[in-house]
């Protein structure tokens, strides 16, 4: 996988959050004669069946979509019909509060009392100059922070110039739904978690990101595009291969910070779900949590559920 993949790929996991940040306002409206045009995606969605009635369905999760991404797939409407709570990476409580963007800024302030420019190489620093003259970004207050905050606030401008938006994620569109329908929800991490995976990165990965950014600023983000597409298809093989099989092989730290390690400890939290009497439970996390042999879906299926792809479109094209 070229360095570039991998990065985009992270940057992409990582969004979610970041939209807090960049998305305090609601949704657009979406136009009912475009939406009734468009295709709805094919959707990324697993059923796991427990005891009794007990049942979890799992939603790949795209943090920043566009208007023609809606109305969803009957199949992800059935699902959300048939669960009385929705679970996701952070609670509604924790994505909507004033703190997780105060302290995530907090966490990408250099305390140190060195500059951004210090821990780029020469050749990333002068992109950032181009760019920020070119973008209006304000790179004077961009010296005071770590290069990670700086990396993803570009790639989430560039990806909200092609379109995608954090307001229109899958996240966020359940979460509304789910306080208007009176739905239990809960979060499988806490705000700290969120900001350490961010924070955690060492300064390599984090200049990687930075020089990642900008080269994908420069060649109209289709990095981005690709996986969009992929998503839209469920193209669950084409979206492993670029989002995370040579990424655990090449990076395995990294692949263990922002992908394994979380899946780990999500899954005990997901086992009390899937007890006899529980009820449906529509469980919305980053689709690249629900991939691979390391992923949700292979873990629970090891421990012996029933594990199933919903997929009516899938079996039409059979």
């Amino acid at each position: 996988m070229p360095i570039r993949d991998l990065f985009r790929a992270a940057t992409l996991l990582l969004a979610c959050a970041v939209a807090p940040l960049v998305a305090a306002r609601n949704a657009p409206a979406v136009d009912p004669a475009a939406a009734a045009a468009a295709k709805p995606p094919v959707p990324l969605l697993w059923k796991v069946t427990g005891p009794g009635d007990s049942r979890l369905y799992l939603l790949g999760s795209f943090h920043l979509l566009k208007p023609q991404d809606y109305p969803l797939s009957p199949d992800v409407e059935q699902a959300f019909e048939a669960s009385q709570r929705i679970v996701f990476e952070l609670s509604p409580e924790d994505m909507q509060s004033p703190q997780l963007a105060s302290r995530m800024v907090q966490a990408a302030v250099r305390t140190d009392g060195s500059e951004l420019k210090r821990d780029l190489d020469a050749a990333t620093w002068q992109k950032l100059q181009a760019f920020a003259a070119q973008n209006a970004l304000p790179l004077a207050q961009m010296q005071g922070m770590k290069p990670w905050f700086v990396g993803l606030s570009i790639s989430i401008g560039q990806m909200q110039k092609l379109g995608l938006d954090p307001a229109l994620g899958l996240d966020r569109h359940f979460m509304e739904r789910a306080q208007k329908t009176g739905r239990k929800t809960a979060g499988l991490e806490d705000i700290d978690t969120q900001i350490g995976m961010l924070d955690g990165m060492t300064v390599q990965e984090q200049r990687q990101m930075l020089s990642e950014a900008l080269d994908q600023a420069g060649k109209g983000d289709e990095q981005a595009r690709l996986l969009h597409d992929a998503w839209r298809r469920g193209d669950e093989r084409l979206l492993w291969t670029k989002m995370a099989a040579e990424m655990r092989q090449q990076y395995p730290q990294l692949y263990q910070r922002i992908n394994t390690g979380r899946n780990d400890a999500w899954v005990p939290k997901l086992l009390p779900y899937l007890q006899a009497g529980q009820g449906g439970t529509l469980v919305v996390v980053g689709t690249l949590h629900l991939l691979g042999n390391d992923g949700v879906v292979e873990k629970l299926k090891a421990k012996g559920y029933k594990v199933e792809r919903v997929c009516a479109g899938c079996r039409a094209k059979r």
